[in-house]
């Protein structure tokens, strides 16, 4: 194997445990859930960044597997398997196109991960709740403003990373 494989390797399993040790953090301190899972999310950025490709989905799912396995209640982990931790990836793909189909494609990418959390919520977690037409749609509103949010704080970040803060590490082959 060569030098640049085994370096890149290194630093991408280094990646995925610090994402499984944020992820591992949920069950402690249950108000930073969706706050580990966003820090999670960052370490694929940084892999999406350095390495491309298939790098960052590696580190995704291992870092998903991981946490899931060694931590089965773990709310934090189940945010970043559902949305946060691939959506770094694609992130980068859908800002490639045109502004008002990455926005579309976003949004759509962000709504069916919310039905599917909330249906699995419903389902797994609460099936005998009685939960009204208004709490959804409130819930849905308020999930769509803090999207938006995370998608510019996102690349915000994003931004600084690549001209403030690469530079000082050494991530290439």
């Amino acid at each position: 194997m060569k030098k640049g494989k085994i370096k890149q390797l290194t630093v991408c399993a280094s990646l995925a445990a610090l994402g499984v040790v944020l992820l591992s953090i949920g069950p402690l301190i249950d108000v930073l859930d969706a706050s580990l899972a966003v820090l999670a999310s960052i370490l694929c950025i940084v892999a999406v960044i350095e390495y491309g490709k298939a790098a960052p989905w590696m580190v995704f799912a291992v870092t998903a597997v991981l946490s899931l396995v060694l931590m089965p209640q773990n709310s934090a982990a189940l945010m970043y398997l559902l949305f946060f931790g691939y959506y770094p990836i694609l992130k980068e793909k859908l800002e490639r196109l045109p502004k008002v189909l990455s926005w579309v494609l976003k949004e759509l990418i962000f709504n069916v991960a919310m039905v599917i959390c909330i249906v699995a919520i419903k389902l797994l977690l609460f099936p005998t709740a009685a939960v009204t037409v208004w709490t959804y749609a409130i819930l849905a509103v308020l999930c769509e403003v803090v999207f938006v949010l995370y998608d510019v704080a996102l690349t915000r970040l994003i931004s600084f990373y690549v001209y403030k803060i690469r530079g000082r590490f050494k991530f290439g082959g």
